[in-house]
């Protein structure tokens, strides 16, 4: 035992009053801290009357924070006093100290917050692992009833609020997420994405303003359902997510278009094809049949009523397979492009330029590279000798490959100054033989400039332009956008979006997976709202 000074409370036991530090007892695992109360009495926590009168006492030796190592343990004198209420049910209470101790905890109060702290941010096994590796020996169900235990943040009602859903079980249970997009902070999950639960959650805040929100159609019901004041706000990104993929669609459907970029292949392609290579699963004639009947397979199935889903439990196949051969009308729509190989080069883009120069007689493969170089290539030589190689030597025609619909996607998707010289000329050359995918680059680059400069007052006629063109993918997109006109227009023309909101999904999908999946609703939420 050793003396300790007047100053050792403070360093010892900061910001708790009324304590009494005795002696310290250091050994080379543990540190003991004998401690008494020095308040004259204590109030009995039933009726609160206040007692000096003491019954008796008895030591509690609660664990505190570990220091430098070794465990720390409080001795601690508590006094049991009597209550001076005559009414009272209880006779005899014991003292607690305010910020150190509280009724049946083997802890202090300073140790159990920072348990708690590492179950907010690790939960269960993860955070028992960590408090163990600090010196405090605890198990992941009293990690998780600490977590339980802590009080939910009081949080005002929000004026700008950002709604969407997160999947505790991807593709078949999902929650809502509710944002304050102004502080962004969470304020609140929902256990499913019904309307009547946004809605009934909506109903009690009637200070909302503005609901930020995607296109699900079921958000729009809750949030007119039950903030009919609020101006709904369509979030910009999910709107250009969803021209994106109209406009793929479009290109897909134009993809003959696409062959101007290949110069000769018209010529070439009638010319005899040698024999095909045994080694390609695609030229296999057992792979087509393969192909074939899973095709057929899935469209009886599909004929009989099952779903895509059950299709994929039954016949052990993802749901991007069955997608694929459901979509295809015929089998040999999925040989369509499988005869090339489906590598990409960064001497892609190039090849056309390569091919049409080839045909005016230049073969030197030096020369050719720094002609290409200038234009934006980045690769070796060696790649661009490699395929005047092969054209030299190979007995069948080798020319460059008509893009991909998703890579003049993004030719048309993308600001014109960012594109490359000849990814520019490679556009142009399509738009030139494609009056439908020039109309259709119009309407991206009018639908970009709405967007960007917030003109949401020209959607009206961006809509009447659209239907005059023969687009059917941006027609459907249309039809769409009319349906929730007021959201959109509102979304293209506020300052307000939801993401905010995305960055929120994606922490619950992190969480998720932290807990490994098997965290209830409860911890989930606790989770998510008390998060620093």
């Amino acid at each position: 035992m050793g003396e300790t000074s007047p100053r050792l409370e403070g360093l010892l036991l900061p910001s708790i009053a009324d304590v009494s530090v005795l002696s310290l007892d250091v050994s080379h695992k543990a540190i003991r801290i004998d401690v008494r109360s020095t308040a004259d009495g204590a109030a009995c926590p039933d009726c609160g009357s206040e007692s000096t009168r003491v019954h008796s006492s008895y030591l509690r030796f609660p664990a505190d924070v570990p220091s430098g190592g070794r465990l720390v343990a409080l001795q601690l004198r508590v006094r049991r006093f009597f209550c001076p209420e005559p009414s009272c049910a209880r006779r005899t209470f014991a003292e607690q100290i305010p910020g150190l101790t509280r009724r049946h905890s083997r802890w202090t109060e300073r140790l159990r917050s920072t348990l708690a702290a590492v179950g907010l941010a690790l939960a269960g096994r993860a955070g028992a692992r960590m408090a163990q590796a600090f010196g405090v020996s605890i198990n992941r169900s009293a990690v998780l009833r600490l977590l339980d235990a802590l009080p939910e943040p009081e949080v005002p009602a929000p004026r700008v609020v950002g709604v969407d859903e997160y999947a505790t079980r991807k593709g078949r249970v999902y929650g809502t997420v509710l944002v304050d997009v102004e502080t962004r902070r969470p304020v609140d999950l929902l256990p499913d994405r019904e309307a009547s639960s946004l809605a009934a959650w909506l109903a009690k805040r009637p200070g909302i303003e503005i609901v930020c929100r995607d296109r699900a159609p079921f958000f729009a019901e809750g949030a007119t359902a039950g903030a009919p004041q609020a101006t709904q706000v369509a979030d910009r990104w999910h709107l250009w997510h969803n021209l994106g993929q109209a406009a793929e669609r479009a290109v897909a459907r134009h993809r003959q278009c696409l062959r101007v970029l290949v110069p000769d292949l018209e010529g070439k392609a009638d010319e005899p094809a040698p024999e095909e290579e045994a080694d390609s699963p695609w030229r296999s004639e057992r792979f087509a049949n393969r192909v074939r009947a899973r095709h057929a397979t899935v469209h009886a199935l599909l004929e009989a009523g099952h779903s895509r889903r059950s299709i994929g439990r039954q016949l052990n196949m993802t749901h991007r397979t069955v997608k694929s051969l459901a979509d295809a009308a015929k089998p040999e729509d999925l040989f369509r492009g499988q005869w090339q190989h489906n590598r990409t080069s960064v001497l892609d883009e190039y090849k056309p330029y390569l091919d049409e120069r080839w045909d005016e007689g230049c073969t030197n493969a030096w020369k050719l590279w720094e002609e290409i170089v200038p234009l934006g290539y980045r690769g070796s030589y060696g790649r661009v000798s490699a395929y005047l190689r092969e054209k030299r030597t190979s007995l069948r025609p080798v020319t460059a490959q008509p893009p991909a619909p998703r890579v003049v996607t993004r030719w048309i998707l993308s600001r014109p100054e960012t594109l490359t010289e000849i990814e520019q000329l490679r556009l142009k050359a399509v738009l030139a033989n494609c009056p439908e995918l020039d109309a259709l680059t119009g309407h991206v680059r009018s639908f970009a400039h709405m967007l960007t400069e917030r003109q949401g007052e020209r959607l009206p006629q961006w809509l009447d332009a659209v239907r005059q063109d023969d687009l059917p993918s941006l027609h459907t997109l249309a039809a769409g956008i009319d349906r929730d006109r007021d959201a959109v227009t509102a979304g293209l023309t506020l300052p307000w979006n939801s993401g905010v909101v995305e960055g929120h999904v994606n922490r619950i999908k992190m969480l998720k997976r932290q807990m490994f999946g098997r965290a209830g609703f409860a911890l989930l939420r606790k989770r998510v709202l008390l998060a620093p």
